[in-house]
């Protein structure tokens, strides 16, 4: 059996928030009430069909940092690779 490591500070994880939206960040730190993240997007669906992602707020800096509050979300967990690749060229400019 594989038991899969779950998602650790310092990885990118999926938030699906109690309000429905998507939002993929950089985990920062992890305590009993909130999470810590830090450029923080939105998963959207665009005109093709094909997924993107968009600034969680866009009256805050591209690399904000941001206090989540647990009971504002319904599930986290560690993003798909490919997601989570998508993120990291988005938020860095690094293609991987």
């Amino acid at each position: 059996m594989i038991i899969e490591t779950p998602y650790k500070d310092g990885d990118t994880v999926s938030f699906k928030l109690a309000s429905g939206e998507e939002v993929v960040a950089r985990l920062d730190k992890e305590s009993s009430s909130e999470y810590s993240i830090s450029k923080p997007m939105v998963l959207i669906v665009q005109a093709d069909e094909s997924m993107g992602l968009a600034p969680f707020m866009f009256s805050v800096g591209p690399s904000g940092k941001f206090q989540m509050q647990k009971g504002s979300v319904a599930c986290v967990a560690k993003t798909d690779d490919n997601i989570a690749k998508q993120y990291t060229a988005s938020t860095t400019g690094i293609v991987t």
